[in-house]
Parts: C-alpha cells; sequence; structure tokens
C-alpha cells in the first residue's frame, strides 16, 4: 500500500501527512522555510512575477465601488469625476439634442428648407434651454472629486449647447436669406414657374438684376 506521504511538497494534490487531520489547501513550502508568497494565501511562490507592462496584477477597484464604479460613480449612484455625461441631467440632454439638431438643419438648409426651419428652430430652443438651465447642487458639503466631476461635465453641456446654438443660427440665415430672395424676386419665380417652353424661361431673367442672373436665373 503506497505511503500517503508525497514525495514531492509542491504538489497541491497531495495527501496530508500521516496522522494529521485534513487541512484547507495551502501552497506547501520547504521545511525550515519562513517564507510566504507575497500575493497572499491565493498565490503560489513558484507563480511567474509581474512583468514591465503591467501584465499579471491585480486588477485595481475604483474607490467608488459598487456598479457605478466603471463610469466614475460614487458609491451613492452619483457622478464620479471619469463621466462627463448624466443622462439623467435635462440640460445635458438638452445640449444633446441641440447638437444634432444643428448639424442636420445646417445639413437640410441647402435642399429642403422647410425641414431645416424646423430644425434649426428645435436646435436654438434646445440650446438656449441648456444654457440657462443651472446644475443641481448636491446634497450636503460636495467633495473634490464631485467638484471637479461638475466642472467637467458643465464645459461639456455648455461647449456642445453653444455648438448646435451656432450651427442652427447658421441654418436659419441661410433658410431665412433663401425666403427673402423669392420675396424680394417673386415675380422671376413665378415667371420661370407659369413658362412652357425653355425660351419664355430665359425671357424671365430680364427681372433680375444683371449681377444676380448668372448666379439665380435660367441658364441656356
Amino acid at each position: 500500500m503506497p505511503d500517503r506521504q508525497s514525495t514531492n511538497d509542491n504538489n497541491p494534490f497531495a495527501p496530508p501527512p500521516e496522522g494529521q487531520p485534513d487541512q484547507p489547501w495551502q501552497p506547501r513550502l520547504p521545511e525550515g522555510s519562513d517564507e510566504r508568497p507575497a500575493g497572499g494565501p491565493g498565490w503560489s511562490s513558484s507563480q511567474p512575477g509581474r512583468s514591465s507592462d503591467g501584465f499579471g496584477s491585480r486588477p485595481e477597484r475604483p474607490s467608488g465601488g459598487g456598479q457605478g464604479g466603471g463610469q466614475g460613480g460614487g458609491p451613492d449612484g452619483g457622478q464620479g469625476p471619469g463621466l462627463r455625461w448624466d443622462p439623467t441631467d435635462p440640460a445635458q440632454r438638452r445640449a444633446r439634442y441641440a447638437v444634432l439638431s444643428g448639424m442636420w438643419a445646417f445639413f437640410f438648409s441647402f435642399f429642403v428648407q422647410e425641414l431645416a426651419l424646423l430644425l434649426g428652430a428645435l436646435g436654438a430652443y434646445w440650446a438656449i434651454s441648456a444654457l440657462r438651465t443651472r446644475a443641481k447642487a448636491p446634497e450636503g458639503p460636495p467633495s473634490p472629486a464631485q467638484t471637479a466631476a461638475a466642472a467637467t461635465a458643465n464645459r461639456a453641456k455648455q461647449t456642445a449647447a453653444i455648438s448646435g446654438l451656432v450651427a442652427s443660427a447658421l441654418a436659419l440665415m441661410i433658410v431665412a436669406s433663401g425666403f427673402l430672395v423669392h420675396f424680394v424676386y417673386r415675380d422671376f419665380y413665378e415667371c420661370r414657374a407659369d413658362a412652357l417652353t425653355k425660351q419664355s424661361q430665359l425671357a424671365c431673367n430680364d427681372l433680375l438684376p444683371k449681377p444676380l442672373q448668372d448666379t439665380l436665373g435660367v441658364r441656356e
């Protein structure tokens, strides 16, 4: 019958020595050695060391803890220093809406002016509303991390709102100039719409000033 004592002290699956009760597993060290693994009871001394690029090191847990720690959230579920946008803040949502509406309004101002007018008006409204809305004050004295996070979120909100306001204003100016041209030279546009032949359309160019005939007039 084989002896229960293993000849290899580094074998983690070896049975305990004869006459000793079963104990929870831990790395076995040579007799007379007081060395303990640096990584704690869960790491063996025979494990390879950490490399210079950080491979093999334990992941550091964020100080906030909890599920919100991945995005810099604190234990109270608030906004941490790593979170630039808070989806629950209506001012930041309006700033995002203003950016999207302003960009699409500027794009459609060259093709569909009615849609550009609607999007530009919505973008300007959302941008002004976001700029006028103040951030909610935290309950109790704010920590330095909360103060830094609030300042970062406020700068991001202002940047987005101002960008959306500028894009919306440009789109509204382009649409307004188009409507103004149609109103001032409505006789030319009515003549072009009622003309049945190419020659009659070319005759409508006489209703425009000469500097604008090459730009707005009918080309041969």
